[in-house]
């Protein structure tokens, strides 16, 4: 509750609230890449791990921390961010436009159990039916525009 007074308060100041994110990716046995998408908590709808910033933590290590927590991933952080989407959060009695900086995760390992798993699902997809299933429009638009090819190269 604190924390949604808190970016209310930030947004009716005008002042820019942030998030920072994580697009898990993977090569399967036959060299294809595939992207995890989450549930989200309420709603059930599919996103990447994300979440607020972390006092004395990079975006890099938070949208890490993230990853592990909501989806059960770890592995190796790409050194520069993606780019960035907006979407529209939706808080008690408002919504909220939120920009999210996303950070690419080369998964190295997959946890049976992890913190988050009885509020989430996971689905491995290929990026074209990620970049489908996603609820944000402008994150679809990102999955859509990475060269995977390279990103898997790079990692």
């Amino acid at each position: 509750m604190v924390k949604q007074k808190l970016i209310v308060a930030k947004a009716k100041k005008g002042k820019p609230i942030r998030q920072v994110a994580a697009i898990p990716f993977r090569l399967d046995a036959e060299g294809k890449v595939e992207v995890l998408l989450i549930t989200s908590n309420t709603t059930k709808r599919f996103i990447v791990p994300k979440g607020w910033p972390m006092k004395g933590k990079s975006g890099k290590k938070t949208a890490a921390i993230e990853a592990r927590e909501e989806a059960g991933v770890s592995g190796k952080m790409l050194k520069t961010p993606l780019g960035t989407y907006d979407y529209w959060k939706r808080l008690k009695t408002r919504f909220v436009k939120i920009r999210v900086t996303v950070h690419m995760l080369k998964v190295e390992e997959v946890l049976a159990d992890w913190e988050e798993s009885a509020k989430r699902h996971r689905a491995w997809l290929s990026p074209e039916d990620a970049a489908l299933l996603v609820d944000e429009p402008e994150l679809g638009t990102l999955v859509r525009s990475i060269d995977f090819k390279g990103v898997a190269a790079a990692a």
